[in-house]
């Protein structure tokens, strides 16, 4: 019994040696799941992080679209109100001029000398026409057309609306009721626009022809040059869109539509 209790005490010792190894490895065990938990809960957290971010950039882009779109109709809606007021205006502007040249004439019938014994004498008529007008008369409006402010405001009312074929009617009507005032070339340009909206490309372009035939001085022939370029792209005949893109940039450098022909141009 006596030789025993040595091993038992060696027995003892080497278990007190053993125990702290152990229990250290225990605790970095701990420590290892707690790290884990920490980091679990910082993905959770980032996850959620992330999530709100998206929902945030999703609302910002529904804000930016929403207010784009009421930017878009705000100036679609400026742009009807400012054709209107130019209608309004040159048709005041013709009313006035109307009225002056009957002044004149008025005054100019007053001063004129009493006729001759000889009969009466008047004022030589010109050449008649086929139709029995006189061949430099302008042309009179159809017996009941529409005044021209009236017809014109309606017919871009129209495009406005998209009633594109109802509209091309009307500026076609203004043409031939009042074909030489300062809103037949505007009519004209807008009967290509129409076309162009209907995607008949090669219609808006013979519209667009026409416009520089009839009315080479109109302050609309640079938007029509390169509404006629983007025409013909569609068309796909980039070669002669080309051709347009560098005329309105040359000839009308400083021009809303000169900015738009150098950015089709640039690479």
């Amino acid at each position: 019994m006596a030789s025993r209790i040595p091993l038992i005490v060696a027995v003892a010792g080497l278990c007190a040696l053993a125990a702290p190894p152990l229990s250290a490895a225990n605790k970095d065990i701990e420590r290892l799941q707690l790290q884990i938990s920490a980091l679990q809960g910082q993905i959770i957290d980032l996850q959620r992080l992330a999530e709100e971010n998206a929902k945030e950039m999703r609302r910002l882009n529904e804000m930016l679209a929403e207010q784009t779109a009421t930017s878009r109709k705000a100036l679609q809606d400026r742009r009807v109100q400012d054709e209107a007021i130019s209608a309004g205006l040159k048709d005041i502007l013709e009313r006035m001029a109307d009225i002056q040249d009957r002044v004149d004439t008025a005054a100019r019938a007053a001063s004129a000398p009493p006729p001759g014994d000889g009969g009466i004498t008047g004022p030589a008529a010109g050449p008649l026409t086929p139709a029995g007008t006189p061949s430099g008369a302008p042309a009179q409006p159809a017996p009941g057309a529409p005044a021209p402010r009236e017809l014109y405001s309606q017919a871009y009312a129209d495009y406005a609306r998209g009633n594109f074929d109802l509209a091309i009617q009307e500026y076609m009507e203004y043409l031939r009721n009042y074909p030489d005032t300062d809103l037949s070339d505007n009519a004209q340009y807008w009967i290509g626009e129409c076309y162009y909206s209907k995607q008949k490309y090669a219609e808006a372009i013979d519209a667009w022809n026409e416009l520089f035939r009839q009315f080479p001085a109109s302050d609309k022939l640079p938007d029509a040059r390169f509404k006629k370029g983007m025409a013909l792209e569609r068309l796909g005949r980039r070669s002669q869109a080309l051709i347009e893109y560098r005329y309105v940039v040359e000839r009308y450098p400083n021009s809303e539509a000169g900015r738009k022909a150098r950015e089709k141009l640039s690479p």
